[in-house]
């Protein structure tokens, strides 16, 4: 059994072929070229959309999109995941059909845009894989559809892509996925604190250690819009009302002794993981990973049995690595299906992949894929 590594594309081979696609469609040459990368979170679970940290990096796995603006309002879209979809600019707007068109027509709603366009889309972040192939579509089309050209401008179009996946794809995602897509630096990860809204690069190159981030594609169903996430959100609004608090970021551990039962369990879980994203920022610069694994671990622990977002498969994921030698070991995304990361020695990749491989086989689960993460870049445009 030969394990599957899905490896990213350079920015040439990218750009070639969206304007292969592009031109083959529409029979011209396309204008704007833009890439958007998916992410993958190191620590930081379910805190975005409770004013809290998370500690995502960009993955080296991109989406590219080829756009030119249109004379009238008509949009013509195609993905090599999809088919072509036409229609006019009016026609993207929040309650249309659900479809990747959600994703990759939302943020022209949300940005005003008004003019019509032809676009292509192609990428090599996993779909349905919680590495937030989403967000990269929604920022490589932004910076296509309105490039910006400094950091207040990029913070809009952050902005325009939450709303987009808000009210255009009704995913009630909290920005985290956004963000990191458009701000990420290679070599580094992005501290997002939703409360104080600031954004810190923490070093995350693991690289020199002899370790590496190895993301575990469980290929488990996963969907942020069946209803599981929403109700996440809700039960933690209610964690926030009986507690009489503004937001969740000023809760303490000792508020979960004044709720009962699974609300308790929500606002104990939120409340510990930020504080494992502050020990985990402190490990990475005293580049102390025994540690940053032993947090791994008990963030894990915690979305699996306090917050009930794990499932079978990540389990297995993350059981199967830490037993063949792994630091440290989570799920990573919103959960409900989709992947784990394992901080692994770099000379252990093939044979942690190949345990975790057979161990998922042997549970009747699909077979994982594998992605070996680096702290990469963010959305931008690509020029000649």
């Amino acid at each position: 059994m030969s394990q599957i590594f899905i490896e990213p594309w350079t920015e040439a081979d990218g750009k070639a072929r969206v304007s292969q696609l592009f031109t083959d469609t529409f029979a011209k040459d396309a204008e704007v070229f833009s890439c958007a990368p998916g992410r993958v979170n190191l620590i930081g679970e379910h805190t975005d959309y409770n004013d809290g940290l998370c500690l995502p990096i960009a993955l080296p796995h991109k989406t590219f999109v080829a756009l030119s603006y249109r004379d009238d309002d008509v949009v013509r879209l195609i993905s090599d995941q999809g088919a072509l979809w036409s229609g006019k600019i009016s026609d993207i707007v929040p309650g249309m059909a659900q479809s990747w068109v959600n994703y990759a027509g939302g943020p022209a709603w949300s940005l005003g845009i008004e003019r019509g366009f032809d676009a292509a889309v192609v990428s090599c972040v996993p779909l349905g894989a919680g590495l937030s192939s989403s967000a990269a579509i929604e920022a490589a089309m932004a910076f296509a559809l309105q490039p910006p050209t400094n950091a207040g401008e990029r913070q809009d179009l952050v902005d325009a892509c939450i709303r987009a996946e808000n009210e255009v794809a009704n995913a009630p995602t909290g920005g985290m996925d956004q963000t990191v897509s458009v701000f990420a630096n290679r070599g580094e990860a992005v501290c997002i604190d939703f409360f104080a809204h600031t954004k810190t690069h923490v070093p995350a190159d693991f690289t020199h250690a002899g370790l590496c981030l190895l993301v575990i594609d469980t290929r488990a169903k996963h969907s942020l819009s069946d209803g599981q996430y929403g109700k996440r959100r809700a039960q933690c609004e209610q964690a926030k009302e009986e507690l009489g608090l503004a937001s969740l970021r000023s809760a303490e551990l000792s508020d979960v002794n004044r709720l009962d039962g699974v609300i308790a369990q929500r606002l104990r879980h939120v409340v510990s993981e930020n504080m494992r994203v502050s020990d985990a920022i402190a490990a990475l610069r005293a580049r102390d990973f025994t540690t940053l694994g032993q947090l791994f671990i008990q963030s894990h622990e915690s979305l699996r049995d306090d917050y009930e977002v794990s499932s079978p498969e990540l389990d297995c994921a993350v059981e199967t690595a830490l037993a063949h030698g792994a630091l440290g070991a989570r799920m990573t995304g919103g959960g409900f299906g989709g992947s784990a990361i394992a901080l692994i020695k770099e000379s252990d990749r093939d044979s942690i992949a190949h345990a975790i491989a057979q161990a998922h086989l042997d549970a009747g689960f699909p077979e994982p894929v594998f992605i070996v993460a680096h702290a990469s870049s963010g959305a931008h445009l690509i020029n000649d």
